[in-house]
This record gives C-alpha cells, sequence and structure tokens, in this order.
C-alpha cells in the first residue's frame, strides 16, 4: 500500500514538473511584452548603435557571435517578433555567409526549444483529446510533414511561433521538423544577411540624401530605411516558387492515390479443350 501510494505521489510530482518549462517560458514572454523590451529588436536600433556594436564584435570576437547566437536563440523561443532585424544584424556584424549560418542554426536551435516544451507538455494531451476531424487533420499533416513544412517555412504564411507549436500538436517527429526548418529558413535567412551586409552603404546613402534635404532648407526631411524594400517582387516570386515546389511530392502522393486503379486482367473466354476429348 505504502508503495503504491509512492508511486501516485511520484506520477503526480511528474505530472507537474511536465508544465514547468512552458509556464517559466509563458512567465518571461509577458514579462518581456508587458515592458516593451521586444521593441528593442529594430532597424533603428541596429543603426543607433551600429558603432558601438561593431566595436563590441571587434574587442570580443568568438563571444560576440556566442552572445549574438544565444540572444537569437532566446528570441525564437520567447516567440518575439523582429527575428528578422538579428538576421539583419547577422549580417551586418559578421557578413553575409557567417551571419547567415550562425542565424539560421540559432533560429533552429529556437524552434526546436519551442517544440519540445510544447510536445513534453501539451502535446501529446491534447492529441488525445482531440476530436476525429482533428485527429484526421493532425494525421494528415504528419504524413507529408517535411513538405508542409517546407511550405510553411519557404512562405511564411504563418507566424514562425505558430509554425512551431503546431507541428509539435500534431505529434510531428523531432528529426522531421528540425531537417524542414533548418533547410525551410535557408532562403529568407541568406536574403536578409546579405541585405545586412550592405547596410552600411544604405546608412550612408540616406544619410547623404538627409544632409542635402536638410541644407536644401527644407523641412519634411527624414531618415528613413524600408525594411520592406528588401523583399523585391524578384524575390518574393523565388519564395512562393519554392514553397509549390515543397508540395509537389504531396500533389503526386494525393494524385496517386485518387487515380483509379487498373483493372485486372479478366482470364480469356476461351474455353480450353479437355486433354481426353
Amino acid at each position: 500500500m505504502a508503495a503504491a501510494d509512492e508511486s501516485e505521489r511520484q506520477g503526480r510530482a511528474r505530472s507537474w514538473t511536465r508544465y514547468l518549462p512552458l509556464g517559466v517560458l509563458g512567465l518571461v514572454m509577458v514579462v518581456v511584452f508587458a515592458t516593451g523590451s521586444h521593441r528593442i529588436l529594430s532597424l533603428e536600433t541596429i543603426v543607433a548603435y551600429r558603432d558601438k556594436l561593431q566595436a563590441f564584435v571587434a574587442d570580443y570576437g568568438p563571444m560576440a557571435v556566442i552572445a549574438y547566437a544565444a540572444v537569437y536563440v532566446i528570441a525564437v523561443a520567447l516567440s518575439i517578433p523582429g527575428a528578422v532585424f538579428l538576421t539583419i544584424l547577422g549580417g551586418f556584424l559578421f557578413g553575409w555567409l557567417f551571419g547567415g549560418a550562425i542565424a539560421a542554426v540559432s533560429a533552429t536551435i529556437g524552434a526546436v526549444l519551442v517544440f519540445l516544451i510544447a510536445r513534453t507538455s501539451i502535446g501529446d494531451i491534447l492529441v488525445r483529446k482531440a476530436g476525429p476531424r482533428l485527429q484526421k487533420f493532425a494525421g494528415g499533416f504528419r504524413e507529408d510533414a517535411f513538405s508542409y513544412l517546407l511550405f510553411l517555412r519557404f512562405l511564411p504564411i504563418m507566424p514562425f511561433w505558430m509554425t512551431n507549436l503546431a507541428p509539435a500538436l500534431f505529434g510531428v517527429r523531432l528529426e522531421t521538423f528540425t531537417l524542414a526548418t533548418m533547410i525551410g529558413i535557408l532562403p529568407a535567412t541568406f536574403t536578409f544577411a546579405t541585405a545586412g551586409a550592405g547596410l552600411d552603404s544604405v546608412i550612408a546613402a540616406q544619410k547623404a540624401s538627409f544632409h542635402a534635404c536638410k541644407k536644401a532648407g527644407r523641412t519634411n526631411c527624414a531618415f528613413d530605411l524600408d525594411l520592406w524594400s528588401i523583399l523585391t517582387p524578384q524575390i518574393i516570386v523565388a519564395f512562393t516558387a519554392l514553397s509549390v515546389m515543397a508540395l509537389i511530392p504531396v500533389v503526386v502522393r494525393h494524385w496517386r492515390r485518387r487515380a483509379p486503379k487498373p483493372a485486372a486482367a479478366k482470364p480469356s473466354t476461351a474455353t480450353a479443350k479437355h486433354p481426353n476429348a
């Protein structure tokens, strides 16, 4: 009897501790958004502190890389909007190739953390309690999870945090989620890292335009950096094409299932003669 009571207490303790990471993550998110700390991640911040950031990288080298990666992982894990600015910062500080690579790895690690926390805390519970329709949808998503995740990563029509949570709740394998995330974020990551690598020239051009406007005596002068000007129509078309290609295996698989099966060959109608006839 005592052994049974002890086992029950241990089971309750494990049931409580499984929610602890999710609770801590949620609490930190509330604090970050309530204090407005998430607004630090902006293009204006990069411009304002660019000299100090460059000096930090020059003075601390590898430690600066680790600090940048840690901030990126935390930002993604807390689902803070503005990871794109961190990607631009990576290209600005470390170059488009190295900065883009660090950003891609950091974003994947942060996404995996969210995925694991969601799956271990509430994922299996939701899967068990989901209705038949949701169960069927989750099963279809799992079957083609790699293609669906590539589609969502190539063409981010859903928020990044949502594409981290949904696969966990649908029971997608960790290996599938990690690989699809890493591959799927590469195009956008290196696009923005490349933009960050050329940010100095953009800032210089904007400053020259601003000072020329002021010198001309105009009053409507503004120092304006448009983030979305980076996403040219050509880049958007390229991302769309990649996302469509990611769904080709899904379409082919469904087409094969719906295609009518070839009829079985009918036996010959000719009657074979008996050898003794």
